[in-house]
């Protein structure tokens, strides 16, 4: 374990803890434990310093540990998944998996308590501060070529609301493509990225980004409205092992069962998140925009959007679409 991480497992509890007591711990100086808890500021978590007491997270959390998710996912059956893998800091989970390449198990998923790169959609980088949030990206193979994973990320969408209902969290919509928003703004996201040949096999590496906890300081640099599951709950988000559990297990089923039935078999879970129905849009491409009604989404998972010129379809993901 590292220092950076003893530290944390240490502040998780919410209590205030003397700087003599985690150098003590760790085997260093005191002026190395400084150092130690600018780095994991730095990183986004909000550690207090209570005068000469110490320092304190402003509330408990809990790190991640593999043997904990998996006592609570099945062993067998079809919400059971591949290989489980967690690290401290890493570029991206999803990097982690494309490095791996063709050759991994089916469904096998990579967690992390922080990530130095982690990425969303066009480019855009993801904030991850430590301990306080969920970034786990799974790996699946499909037979079949990239044409008929049309939609998927919708799907992936559907499966991560299934899994917030089932965790008694109401109020959570679905923005087309890949963002999982609530009222009060984003609470994840979610990356595609497809591997293998274009005819088939092929595979795919699904990243998903999920805020249970996002410091004032973070949210002000997200750039849009954003919340959390904290916000969503009430005060109190679901601990991050249930949660990584649940939603590995969501991921477990609904990929098979995309695999053998493609979007259709989510097209009513979506049509009821669906966030951008019936709002007014402005849609922007690299060479024009326009606006108009939201209208769902079609059989292939484009974007429908009713102008005075008819619906258009959007169904690229160079796309900018927001409320009009």
């Amino acid at each position: 374990m590292t220092t950076a991480a003893m530290i944390l497992r240490t502040l998780a509890d919410g209590e205030c803890h003397a700087g003599t007591a985690l150098a003590r711990q760790a085997g260093i100086t005191r002026a190395a434990i400084w150092k130690q808890i600018a780095a994991l500021r730095e990183q986004g978590l909000p550690i207090r310093t209570v005068g000469r007491q110490g320092y304190q997270l402003p509330w408990s959390t809990e790190l991640l540990d593999i043997p904990t998710i998996r006592a609570l996912l099945p062993v067998e059956g079809p919400a059971c998944p591949g290989p489980l893998d967690l690290h401290w800091d890493i570029d991206s989970t999803s990097s982690e998996l494309l490095r791996g390449g063709l050759s991994l198990p089916d469904l096998s998923v990579v967690m992390a308590e922080t990530q130095s790169a982690g990425r969303g959609r066009r480019g855009r980088s993801w904030l991850s501060p430590p301990g306080l949030n969920l970034y786990l990206s799974c790996f699946k193979r499909f037979e079949r070529g990239f044409s008929a994973l049309s939609g998927l990320s919708l799907a992936v969408g559907v499966m991560v609301a299934r899994t917030l209902e089932q965790l008694q969290l109401q109020g959570v919509a679905l923005k087309w493509p890949n963002d999982i928003i609530c009222k009060q703004g984003k609470l994840g996201g979610i990356l595609v990225e497809l591997i293998g040949e274009y005819q088939g096999p092929c595979a795919a590496v699904i990243g998903v980004g999920l805020n249970l906890r996002l410091p004032e300081d973070l949210r002000a640099q997200a750039g849009q409205p954003v919340s959390d599951l904290a916000e969503l709950a009430g005060g109190t988000p679901p601990g991050r092992n249930l949660m990584a559990a649940r939603l590995i297990s969501q991921l477990a089923v609904g990929l098979r069962q995309f695999e053998r039935e493609g979007l259709a078999a989510f097209s009513d879970d979506f049509a009821r998140l669906d966030g951008l129905r019936d709002q007014p849009l402005r849609v922007e491409t690299a060479t024009h925009a326009f606006e108009g009604l939201g209208a769902g989404i079609d059989a292939d998972g484009a974007l429908q959007v009713i102008t005075p010129n008819g619906i258009q379809r959007v169904d690229s993901a160079e796309v900018s679409v927001r409320r009009a």
